[in-house]
């Protein structure tokens, strides 16, 4: 039987061209989006490339989406092999500007999510005693950024929270879990971002806006360099999902390009991995 592959957030960006390339590569992938009236495209790679992808709904900020979505695949194939922790949203203001609303969604979307669909797979990991969960965080899960405060928070609660995961149920088990830490993607993902930022610009006025304007000249001067810079294409750190799903003994942490190991490299020349901390922590209190 194939191994299959939970992902979320697959209507575009990395999760679209990961669902693709899992299936090239012998998953059974099932693909799931919040709003399926944005499947058209994957719809239509399915049909031509002969692929074995299963669209679901799945919306990362409703468990009950979450467990019926989960509940279809173990009724369908009695297993969860991998599960991709994709789906998530940028997200660029200052926390005095930032509505509750905001700071609720940018929580949910980022963090709740990737906490509620991990505990909907974790019961049937245990009790086949294997599994491999991968999370999509960021380098500011690492790093914290201007603007990026509320966001970067977000990813440190996921790194946190599965760094507190791994150091029992990987041994205990045998699940994997690696945290995929990408420096700017260029998908959707970032121009929802960058639209997010310029659209509520107005907003960063007075004291704050000479920093603005700095943070979004560094954005936009960015989005231009060459790809070996910051900016990454879904397809590429597509192929480094792959390689940590296909790996005997995975990363706990990985950054995704040349760029993002540089940014983080104070946070992590002694650890780049992850490994080694991971091994403190289980020595001191198991």
């Amino acid at each position: 039987m194939k191994q299959n592959v939970l992902i979320t957030g697959t209507s575009s960006g990395l999760g679209f061209e990961s669902a693709i390339l899992f299936a090239k590569n012998g998953y059974k992938v099932y693909a799931s989006m919040r709003n399926l009236k944005k499947a058209d495209a994957l719809k239509e790679k399915i049909e031509h490339e002969n692929l074995d992808i299963h669209i679901l709904q799945l919306d990362v900020t409703d468990p009950q989406s979450i467990h019926t979505a989960v509940k279809t695949i173990i009724e369908e194939d009695k297993k969860i092999d991998v599960l991709v922790n994709n789906a998530g949203a940028g997200f660029a203001k200052t926390t005095e500007q930032a509505t509750e609303q905001e700071i609720k969604w940018v929580t949910d979307v980022n963090y709740h999510g990737v906490v509620f669909c991990t505990q909907a797979v974790l019961p049937f990991m245990r009790e086949q005693k294997s599994g491999q969960i991968i999370t999509i965080t960021s380098v500011g899960g690492l790093v914290g950024q201007p603007f990026n405060e509320l966001y970067c928070g977000a990813k440190f609660a996921v790194e946190g929270f599965m760094e507190g995961l791994a150091t029992y149920v990987s041994d205990a088990f045998n699940i994997k879990i690696t945290c995929v830490e990408p420096g700017g993607i260029k998908t959707e993902f970032m121009n929802s971002a960058v639209s997010k930022t310029a659209v509520d610009g107005a907003l960063a006025t007075g004291e704050y806006l000479p920093i603005f304007q700095a943070y979004m000249a560094g954005i936009q001067k960015r989005a231009k360099e060459g790809e070996s810079q910051t900016y990454q294409t879904g397809a590429e750190v597509a192929e480094v999902l792959l390689e940590v799903s296909k790996s005997e003994n995975p990363p706990f942490r990985i950054r995704t390009s040349q760029w993002a190991e540089m940014f983080c490299n104070l946070k992590t020349s002694a650890d780049p991995d992850g490994t080694k901390l991971l091994k403190q922590i289980k020595s001191s209190f198991l």
